[in-house]
């Protein structure tokens, strides 16, 4: 009988995985949280009309990429290919926009695509992001940015650029997308077929194109930055002396489309070259339009999301210290099992690290155990009332009532 695997583009996430996780998701913590940005967790499923309405029709993600199915019920539901449109029902939902204006908020969660597995790409990924709702200014923007900008920092990510650029307003994009629309058609003959195929839905995308000829083509099409209206590009300049006086370097980047529909006037993009193809580490942008689109009042927000998995391809492995274990209860006969399983218990009540012996290896064997996980101590427990406590670095070993173990342990003293 085979083994069964896991589905292909899944991953299990393994203890040492678990680990680096662990690093990421403190550093997250702790500079999201000085910042201002407090935990949110949105369910797993959706309702479909969420990312239709919110991610857009025309998007690959919808068009493609969805996990979508009936919940029983005759309700289309959807597993979350992204962040930032359940984030934004939940602020709606909530009443968040009775709060003090700007709400931050953070996440860390799973989301599904289904889409061609590679390195750094997969059907089921994890993602860390950042919302902040109810502020139009420039400041949210560059702030965010620098944000991400010091989680890859902390993480170690060297050699990564940072690609900005504008998509202006819907109505300034809307004329835009005439203008581009007709360049392709000018020049369906030099694009490839889907790109063809989405002229009319979604133009724009033809800038995300990896066919060559089609890259070809695009380097001479008309570009949105230079369309900007007026207020837009103070906007978009207000952006950039901000990560000019934080010192903060970037490429202006006029053919940067993010894959959704619903980004206004900032976008930008973190990348790193030790990705390789899939070099994208993470992204967002301002999103001016969505909570009204959701059904709430028309609300400026910005936010962006970074591959947990890209984040820990990109940086170097960390130096991870051994789980410290406090105690191991060894068992020296069968019937000590009962006052074992009791001694871990205590242990651990008093904040100990504490395992106990749950195989049948022998005496000697539960001793090599207790060394190969680097045990402080190790308590003996056989027929006798007293237990064996022994030192490992030392090699002392002294015999103690019961009660006495715990409290020696506390004290760190050596064994005499």
């Amino acid at each position: 009988m085979s083994v069964i695997q896991a589905p292909r583009g899944t991953f299990d996430v393994l203890p040492a995985d678990a680990a680096r996780r662990a690093i990421l998701e403190e550093h997250a913590e702790r500079i999201l949280g000085a910042a201002g940005y407090g935990r949110i967790e949105t369910p797993t499923f959706e309702s479909t009309v969420l990312f239709s309405r919110g991610v857009g029709e025309a998007t690959d993600i919808v068009q493609k990429e969805m996990y979508t199915f009936d919940d029983g019920g005759g309700r289309s539901m959807t597993l979350r290919p992204e962040g930032t449109a359940p984030v934004c029902r939940a602020y709606l939902e909530h009443g968040m926009h009775k709060l003090p204006q700007p709400v931050k908020l953070w996440y860390l969660s799973s989301f599904f695509r289904a889409e061609a597995p590679q390195r750094g790409r997969y059907r089921q990924f994890w993602q860390v992001g950042a919302e902040a709702i109810g502020s139009a200014g420039p400041e949210t923007d560059a702030e965010l940015i620098l944000l991400l900008a010091d989680l890859l920092r902390e993480m170690g990510i060297a050699h990564t650029r940072l690609r900005l650029s504008s998509l202006g307003t819907p109505e300034t994009r809307a004329e835009y997308r005439e203008e581009l629309a007709a360049y392709l058609r000018a020049h369906e003959d030099e694009l490839a077929p889907e790109v063809v195929a989405r002229i009319d839905l979604n133009p724009m995308r033809a800038f995300d194109a990896s066919d060559r000829t089609t890259k070809r083509t695009m380097a001479n099409a008309p570009t949105l930055l230079d369309r900007l209206a007026d207020d837009d590009a103070v906007h978009f300049e207000h952006v950039r002396e901000l990560l000019d006086d934080a010192e903060q370097p970037y490429e202006l980047d006029p053919k940067l489309v993010r894959g959704l529909d619903y980004y206004t006037r900032t976008v930008f993009e973190f990348t790193s070259d030790a990705l390789g193809a899939q070099s994208g580490v993470g992204g967002g942008g301002r999103y001016d339009g969505l909570i009204e689109m959701l059904g709430g009042q028309p609300t400026p927000a910005s936010g962006w999301a970074a591959g947990i998995e890209r984040i820990l391809l990109a940086a170097p492995e960390p130096p991870l210290a051994p789980p410290q274990v406090d105690l191991f209860v060894a068992l020296a006969t069968e019937d000590a099992a009962r006052q074992a399983f009791a001694l871990v218990r205590e242990a651990r009540r008093v904040g100990l690290s504490a395992q106990l012996e749950l195989t049948d290896r022998s005496l000697r064997g539960q001793l090599r155990h207790a060394d190969r996980i680097g045990a402080r101590y190790v308590a003996i427990i056989g027929s006798e009332p007293q237990i064996s406590l022994k030192e490992m670095e030392s090699g002392e070993q002294s015999e103690l009532e019961p009660r006495s173990v715990i409290p020696t342990i506390l004290r760190g003293n050596r064994l005499v």
